[in-house]
């Protein structure tokens, strides 16, 4: 099992940015591929973006040109920039961790317990 701790979460004017962070604990070894989820209120969490443990990347198409995934291999660490946010970029952000290809739900089998973003216009 492996368990992970979201933060960086907060409210930010469009076209601001922000970092989140996903610390990352227990058999890690057993989750190739880490990710990002969003939940907007009334609607079903999505992937946002992914990371293998190759380190190749892929991002959800509404977050593509405007959000990086990355990790600190050495510090556990899961991050995602989110640059030029938008006012639809509001939701609970969620950490994953999973088997390969992981912004498939069905793929997660780890659930951080989420930060939230908050985007004014």
């Amino acid at each position: 099992q492996v368990q992970l701790v979201e933060s960086g979460g907060g409210s930010v004017q469009a076209g601001g940015s922000l970092r989140l962070s996903c610390a990352v604990s227990g058999y890690t070894s057993s989750r190739p591929c880490m990710a990002w989820f969003r939940q907007r209120s009334g609607e079903e969490r999505e992937g946002v973006a992914r990371i293998g443990s190759d380190g190749s990347t892929m991002d959800g198409a509404s977050v593509k040109g405007r959000f990086t995934i990355s990790k600190d291999s050495a510090k556990n660490t899961l991050f995602l920039q989110m640059n030029n946010l938008e006012p639809e970029d509001t939701a609970m952000y969620y950490c994953a961790a999973g088997d390969d290809f992981c912004l498939l739900r069905s793929k997660v089998r780890d659930w951080g317990r989420g930060t939230q973003v908050t985007v004014s216009s």
